[in-house]
């Protein structure tokens, strides 16, 4: 029988006043995740698209909230968000990545923004611009 050396997640908790998600290791890591954070690193084609340099940068979404997590089998959850986002399956490697890098991965989101022309944090509160075609941007 192989071990599973992955870290595995003890606990999850959304916290929906604080807008985080609280997640625990067997490792000893433990991780608060914002739900923004979540939402704009959604692992999901509409966020990621369909390779590199099709990503859809995300704007307008620093209240956004979870209305429900559901679970995907033993390796993941699926958050419904309250922009109706609910397409983005966050394994526990994939949780555990952004727990790891959250930091940088902020610094990257806000650079971003602002490479994008929204000054400061201006992007945060910004609406999305919504591209024609189907809801991922890419043609079927």
């Amino acid at each position: 029988m192989m071990s599973n050396s992955k870290p595995q997640p003890t606990s999850l908790n959304a916290r929906t006043q604080s807008k985080v998600l609280e997640i625990s290791f067997d490792d000893g890591k433990e991780y608060s995740l914002s739900f923004e954070l979540l939402r704009v690193y959604s692992p999901s084609a509409e966020v990621r698209g369909h390779g590199a340099g099709q990503e859809t940068l995300q704007t307008g979404k620093r209240e956004v909230s979870l209305v429900a997590l559901e679970p995907v089998g033993n390796y993941a959850v699926k958050p419904v968000f309250s922009d109706e986002h609910s397409s983005g399956i966050f394994s526990w490697d994939y949780l555990y990545w952004l727990g790891e890098n959250q930091a940088q991965l902020w610094q990257d989101y806000l650079a971003r923004l602002q490479e994008a022309g929204y000054p400061g944090e201006s992007g945060r509160d910004a609406p999305m611009t919504t591209k024609s075609g189907s809801a991922c941007g890419h043609h079927h």
